[in-house]
C-alpha cells in the first residue's frame, strides 16, 4: 500500500508540476479506485496531502526562478482556497459518497470539454 500511495503522489506531482494542476484531480480518483477508499475519506486525504506543501513548494519555487509566478495573486487565491475548502469539505461531510463521485465526474468532464473546445 505504501508504494500505492508513493506512486499516487509522484504522478499527482508529475500532473501538478507540468499542467499546474491540482492534485485532487488525480489523488482523489487514485484514491477511490486504486486504493478503494470511499469518496470522502479520499478527499480529506487528498486535502490533508496539501497540507505538507512540500511537492508544491518546491514546484512554485521553480516557476518563480524562471519568472512565472505571481506571488500576490497566489496569495490571494491561497485565501480563497482556505474559505472554500473549509466549505466544500462540510458539503462533502454531509452527502452521499456516490453524489459526491458522481459530482467530481461531472466536474472532471466539464473542464475536459471547456479545456478541448477552449
Amino acid at each position: 500500500m505504501t508504494l500505492l500511495l508513493l506512486a499516487i503522489g509522484l504522478g499527482a506531482g508529475i500532473m501538478s508540476g507540468v499542467f499546474g494542476i491540482g492534485g485532487g484531480i488525480i489523488i482523489v480518483p487514485a484514491l477511490v479506485y486504486l486504493a478503494k477508499m470511499p469518496p470522502q475519506q479520499a478527499a480529506g486525504t487528498s486535502l490533508a496531502a496539501l497540507v505538507l506543501p512540500l511537492g508544491a513548494a518546491v514546484g512554485a519555487y521553480t516557476y518563480y526562478r524562471a519568472g512565472q509566478l505571481q506571488l500576490r495573486d497566489a496569495l490571494f487565491i491561497a485565501l480563497g482556497m482556505a474559505v472554500g475548502a473549509f466549505g466544500g469539505s462540510w458539503i462533502a461531510t454531509h452527502i452521499d459518497g456516490d453524489m459526491l463521485r458522481k459530482g467530481f465526474a461531472v466536474l472532471m468532464v466539464a473542464m475536459a470539454v471547456k479545456m478541448w473546445v477552449g
